[in-house]
């Protein structure tokens, strides 16, 4: 049998460990490599989330290795692997498909985090974490170039996201000062509201939030979970492909969450 060109799957896993620092992440799911596939690595194929959509693209492309957000293992979850679970797992070992899996480290990496991404495609300027001090804070606060009212900004958000967000109005304040942090964040609104911004954009929203915007004068966007968390794993499935030089594809599995 040929061996496959590339990278060994051990090399680009303590790759990926380093450069996201996963080990000094308390989190709610193990971040590094959940499934064992093949021993080297020459395509990748990333996502938002391990769902079996997701697997099905990856067995017909021939990938090996998939790259996520949302991996597996979260805790709390059943731990018998029946049903959904099985037919995944089955999937993954059958084809002999390693799953690469990064939560909160792919949230609050600087350069290819969920936020970091987000931020630059909003032309928000990052001046700091939603947690002043913390360097492995997973929300931001930034700055945009000029204010915008509350109608502009959302028109600039449905034109990146490709979706319309749900805005709840905090008055007639302009936006300068944001605070944001991609999927489901919405009570990182009171943090965003303490530092002083005059929005929170975030992917999902609550009923107590809304009444928590109104109430205290800030404007808040629901982008979206999926939609916000659709760049960090490309950003970084991108730079895996040019460092080792490695074939790479973004499918992106339509989710209205």
């Amino acid at each position: 049998m040929t061996e496959r060109k590339g990278v060994s799957r051990t090399a680009l896993v303590e790759y990926c460990d380093q450069i996201l620092q996963s080990s000094r992440f308390k989190d709610y799911c193990p971040n590094g490599l959940q499934v064992e596939g093949r021993s080297q690595v020459a395509k990748i194929l990333t996502g938002v989330t391990a769902c079996q959509a997701l697997l099905d693209e990856a067995v017909a492309w021939g990938a090996d290795l998939v790259l996520v957000h949302h991996g597996y293992f979260w805790k709390g979850e059943p731990a018998q692997v029946t049903g959904i679970k099985h037919k995944r797992l089955k999937t993954l070992l059958g084809a002999d498909i390693n799953l690469l899996a990064y939560h909160l480290p792919l949230d609050a990496h600087p350069e290819y985090g969920n936020n970091a991404r987000l931020g630059h495609l909003l032309g928000i300027d990052v001046q700091s974490g939603l947690e002043p001090g913390n360097p492995l804070s997973v929300g931001n606060m930034g700055v945009l170039e000029k204010p915008l009212t509350l109608e502009e900004m959302t028109a600039r958000v449905e034109r990146v996201l490709g979706r319309t967000p749900q805005v709840v109005s905090g008055g007639d304040r302009l936006i300068h000062r944001i605070g944001w942090c991609t999927g489901s964040a919405d009570r990182m609104v009171e943090q965003a509201e303490a530092l002083g911004a005059d929005a929170f954009l975030t992917g999902e929203i609550s009923e107590p939030v809304v009444h928590f915007a109104r109430e205290a004068g800030i404007h808040y966007i629901g982008a979206g979970h999926h939609a916000t968390e659709r760049y960090g794993v490309q950003a970084l499935g991108e730079h895996l492909a040019r460092h080792f030089g490695l074939e790479h594809r973004f499918v992106d599995i339509d989710n209205p969450v």
